[in-house]
């Protein structure tokens, strides 16, 4: 990690899906600060899905830099770009994604398993997971509960504790608030952004809906930063 360094830094970057129907995205330059939270505007089929996947280094660009806290993912082999992102990047499904039949707990220490530093930044794991549950708004005795049983929006509470234990230096959120209403959206919102600042992470969050964007330090559409092509072989 390189202290002086944006969590986030896209330059020059250009990807091209493969196939017939092939879809390329380009960013000629892009960061997110430290401790800043952005929201991302796009509609379905934008490219947002795209962006974040060579954030999370999941797919690597053709050219360009994606760095996320110093480190050029396109640096690594992809063993160690997944070891990185569980160390270096919390994570929020717009799906949850959460193991139904794992305990809370068990869900939120999932990404230790694969982030030693990180786990060493989470002090005491269970007693840190316990905090975030009581922080989000989640029910005394919830660390037991399979996460199967709990409503939509307490799930979602959880996949934001599991992004954030550790403090990862930077927490990607994909659509999190699609599925709730303004209301629950808004305490939703509060909650996150008490967690994020308290912990001085920086947050770069993806949606469709600019009605959120009164939270955030800065609102960008995706054609603001990048342009798209598609193209029939």
């Amino acid at each position: 990690m390189t202290q002086s360094a944006p969590p986030l830094v896209l330059n020059k970057v250009r990807f091209r899906w493969p196939g017939r129907s092939s879809f390329e995205l380009s960013v000629p330059a892009f960061n997110v600060e430290r401790g800043e939270s952005v929201l991302l505007l796009g509609e379905s089929g934008s490219g947002k899905s795209t962006l974040l996947s060579l954030i999370c280094g999941i797919v690597v660009a053709q050219s360009g830099l994606v760095a996320v806290d110093g480190t050029d993912l396109a640096s690594l082999r992809p063993g160690a770009r997944d070891r990185f992102r569980a160390e270096r990047i919390g994570v929020i499904f717009q799906q949850f994604n959460l193991l139904p039949y794992a305990t809370v707990a068990d869900n939120i220490l999932l990404p230790l398993q694969f982030a030693p530093d990180r786990r060493k930044r989470a002090g005491d794991a269970l007693a840190t997971a316990a905090r975030l549950c009581t922080a989000l708004g989640l029910p005394d005795g919830s660390m037991s509960t399979q996460a199967g049983r709990l409503s939509v929006g307490q799930q979602q509470r959880v996949s934001v504790a599991r992004a954030l234990i550790g403090q990862p230096p930077l927490i990607v959120a994909d659509e999190p608030t699609s599925a709730l209403d303004a209301n629950t959206q808004d305490a939703f919102l509060g909650l996150l952004f008490d967690q994020v600042q308290a912990t001085g992470t920086s947050l770069l969050m993806v949606s469709h809906d600019e009605r959120l964007g009164h939270r955030f330090d800065r609102v960008l559409r995706l054609e603001d930063i990048a342009t798209t092509e598609r193209q029939l072989a």
